[in-house]
């Protein structure tokens, strides 16, 4: 029996949850984060990620408040975090998704509970914007904290990037160019703007390409806008970053926690990459829901094939993604 059934029936118990789908590999229920993180076990998870509500009045919908005093958020945002810290295994990854204003909050208060600071991954915005006395906003934070030292840690590699004018590569890895390892060196914890390190997939030589393994940076996560990918109208991830979160910090087998579901990135992701995967969603949960059945259909969504490949296949096709290779 997989592993996440054994937790799934504990949960179902909680009246104030409704199970919205159910597949081989995760179950989707629609109710409050905390009831559902309550409801699981101690130290039963390998992975926990979060992408709650920025708290900048955005509607998402039917029973979410997106517009809190400062304090209340971070009194709600500690109670989950709780939670988290709680139902991770010895060794488990957390990540939290969030605005530089509460990722510095989150990682004081995770480092009171004993968490292990691992990386602060700043995921650059595409777009400034004017904001009077203050400087334009360039990135998100991605926190990555364990539980003591990571039980796991895969290298994941992505591509080594070249200059869209001359095809030049835009760094000189400190003059050592030619002695990394022939898959490339780790990514960084910095995504840089997506428009300049994206192209045509047609445009790609995969014969030719050289590839860099992560760091810090990470630039090629790219805003979910266009309504042919968009599973919701508020804030949504491009499956990317979580197929490569997951590749990092788990193995196949292994149990992924979002208490925050929105459109089911995380879930789609943990699925096709053969995790177990167990969320909710206090609000609408159609979107996800859809994106999990267009997977269980064969229909693959080409966010997290590098360079742009943004197009739709299926699972027919025998083509593997380089980005873990």
């Amino acid at each position: 029996m997989p592993p996440f059934h054994l937790i799934s029936p504990i949960i179902a118990k909680n009246n104030n949850l409704t199970e919205v789908y159910q597949s081989d590999y995760g179950i989707l229920y629609q109710g409050d984060c905390l009831n559902f993180l309550s409801s699981i076990p101690d130290e039963s998870t390998d992975i926990v990620f979060a992408d709650p509500p920025f708290n900048l009045g955005k509607n998402y919908g039917k029973n979410v408040s997106d517009n809190l005093k400062d304090n209340e958020y971070l009194t709600w945002s500690k109670k989950w975090l709780n939670e988290s810290v709680r139902v991770l295994k010895p060794g488990g990854s957390l990540f939290v998704f969030n605005l530089p204003k509460w990722c510095i909050e989150y990682g004081a208060y995770l480092n009171q509970k004993d968490m292990f600071f691992r990386h602060w991954i700043a995921c650059r915005m595409p777009k400034a914007f004017p904001r009077g006395k203050r400087m334009s906003p360039a990135h998100y934070g991605l926190l990555y904290y364990t539980k003591g030292e990571p039980a796991v840690f895969n290298k994941v590699y992505t591509p080594i990037q070249v200059c869209r004018h001359c095809d030049g590569e835009i760094r000189d890895y400190g003059g050592h160019r030619k002695k990394l390892n022939p898959k490339g060196i780790n990514l960084m914890d910095v995504w840089d703007t997506p428009e300049e390190v994206w192209e045509d997939a047609s445009a790609v030589d995969n014969t030719e390409q050289m590839w860099t393994q992560l760091e810090e940076v990470w630039s090629d996560i790219p805003p979910v806008r266009h309504r042919k990918h968009k599973k919701r109208g508020a804030n949504e991830l491009a499956p990317i970053m979580l197929e490569r979160i997951i590749a990092m910090a788990s193995n196949p087998g292994q149990i992924i926690i979002d208490p925050f579901g929105g459109s089911g990135t995380t879930f789609y992701a943990a699925q096709k990459l053969q995790r177990y995967w167990l969320g909710t969603e206090i609000s609408d949960t159609l979107g996800a829901v859809k994106r999990l059945n267009d997977l269980a259909d064969g229909k693959l969504e080409e966010w997290e094939s590098a360079r742009g490949k943004r197009q739709i296949k299926t699972q027919t096709d025998s083509r593997q993604l380089d980005l873990f290779s």
